[in-house]
Order: C-alpha cells, then sequence, then structure tokens
C-alpha cells in the first residue's frame, strides 16, 4: 500500500473506520489519493481510449514523475503521434510538437483546456493541482454505501489557489482507502465531470487502480479510460530527464 496509509498503522486504520475521522485523518486519506500512482518517483507504461459515439482514438504512453513537481510524458504509439511529448517542471509546462519540431509553453490559463483531444484536462494529466495544499477537505459521509464501508470527502479550493475545479468530491474504500470515484465540479458549483476507478491490482507491491475513466457531464456517450499496463515506483530517474532538451527524446 502507500506510504500514507502504512503510516496509519492497521490498528489505528480499524479504529478510524468506526470512529469519525479528524480533519488530520481525512487529509492524510486525500493525500495518499492524489499521490496514489507516483510515489517518490514512478515510470508508468499507460493506454489512454477516447471515445465519442462518432470515433475511438488508442494512444500509448510512457509517464515518468518525482515528487509533485516534475511531469514528463511521451507517447509512443501510434505512428502519427509517436514522439509527441509535455513536460511540467514546477509551475512550468511545455509540449513538444514533432511534426514541426517545436517547443510550445503551456500558459497557466490554459491548464483548463484538452489534453491530446482526451477528456483530462493539462492539469489532470500533470497534476500541477496538489489537492491537501489547494483545497479545504472534510468529511461529508462515512459508512455502508452498497454493501461496502467507504468514506465520502468534498474538498474546496481555498480563496488565494489557483485551480482548475472550485469542488471536488471523492469517494473512498475504508477498508484499503483506495478511491471509487470522483466528481469534479466547477467554481459555480455545476458537476463537469466524473471519474470512475476499477481493476485494483497490485504493482510494483502496490495496490492501485489500473483503470481510471473520466466522464464529461455535458457530452454524453463520451468518455476517455487510462489503462495502465505498468507501473513501477521509487525508480531511478537520469538526471536530465526533467530537462527542455528531453522533450524531444534520444
Amino acid at each position: 500500500m502507500g506510504i500514507a496509509v502504512l503510516a496509519l498503522g492497521v490498528g489505528r486504520l480499524q479504529a478510524m473506520q468506526k470512529a469519525p475521522l479528524s480533519p488530520d485523518d481525512a487529509k492524510r486519506i486525500i493525500d495518499h489519493v492524489d499521490r496514489l500512482m507516483r510515489g517518490d518517483s514512478s515510470r508508468a507504461t499507460v493506454e489512454m481510449l477516447v471515445s465519442t459515439p462518432q470515433w475511438k482514438r488508442s494512444t500509448r504512453m510512457t509517464i515518468w514523475s518525482e515528487k509533485t513537481e516534475n511531469v514528463l510524458i511521451r507517447i509512443e504509439a501510434p505512428k502519427k503521434d509517436a514522439g509527441t511529448a509535455t513536460l511540467r517542471v514546477g509551475h512550468n509546462m511545455w509540449n513538444y510538437l514533432p511534426k514541426i519540431d517545436r517547443v510550445v509553453r503551456v500558459p497557466a490559463s490554459m491548464m483548463m483546456v484538452s489534453w491530446m483531444g482526451s477528456h483530462f484536462t493539462n492539469d489532470d494529466l500533470v497534476k500541477e493541482t496538489r489537492i491537501i495544499r489547494d483545497y479545504n477537505i472534510e468529511t461529508a459521509f462515512q459508512g455502508a454505501r452498497d454493501g461496502t464501508d467507504v468514506y465520502e470527502f468534498t474538498a474546496t479550493a481555498k480563496a488565494d489557489a489557483a485551480v482548475v475545479w472550485g469542488r471536488i468530491v471523492y469517494e473512498v474504500r475504508q477498508a484499503d482507502t483506495l478511491p471509487v470515484w470522483a466528481r469534479f465540479y466547477a467554481e459555480d458549483g455545476t458537476l463537469k465531470a466524473t471519474a470512475t476507478f476499477s481493476d485494483y491490482a497490485t504493482m510494483d507491491g502496490r495496490v492501485v487502480p489500473t483503470r481510471l475513466r473520466m466522464t464529461p457531464q455535458d457530452k454524453p456517450g463520451e468518455f476517455t479510460e487510462m489503462h495502465y499496463l505498468s507501473l513501477a515506483f521509487n525508480v531511478a530517474i537520469p538526471p536530465n530527464m526533467f530537462a527542455l532538451n528531453s522533450l524531444r527524446g534520444s
């Protein structure tokens, strides 16, 4: 399991399932969910399927991450998109477009824009937002739903936070603190998208949801699904992995 859950300890986790969560425990669980697929560093091979009523498109990519600051995504297939890359270092983000051999900086105003024509935003993919830093966390529900004990958390954006979503609501299983779904709301309270997590499996010693599906509220019949084919944690990251010239690959 993730570092945050191990730190809680089995006995404490069992006690939490019975007693109301403290604000600190709620923050620990949400931080665990937020960082579940990363660790201190990670390397993942992911297949992304974008589906609409008119067409479907599949893309395979490799994602490297380091802590919460650095992310590099490189598309491997299909051939026409191979080499396209996205890099985030701190608060800065760039895209590399191999067809024109150009690196383009992504301004903060574009973090809400779709990434590669998917139903994920730039912010969703590179995780500029840190939930426990940018949101106030409250426990909205603690009990059984559909035969499973769960927590429901509401994350409300702090007044000074530069974030995409005004509010995010999570459902998390109590037994292992794995996410079930997340709902994303605009600042005006309108539901914009729902993420569902499934196909839980052990990857590199950690139980994770290997499928994440994002469904936009205003586009019936459409979704984007991320399927993790491999995921390794605490991997050695080459020194120049998150340099601008790494966008072009080898």
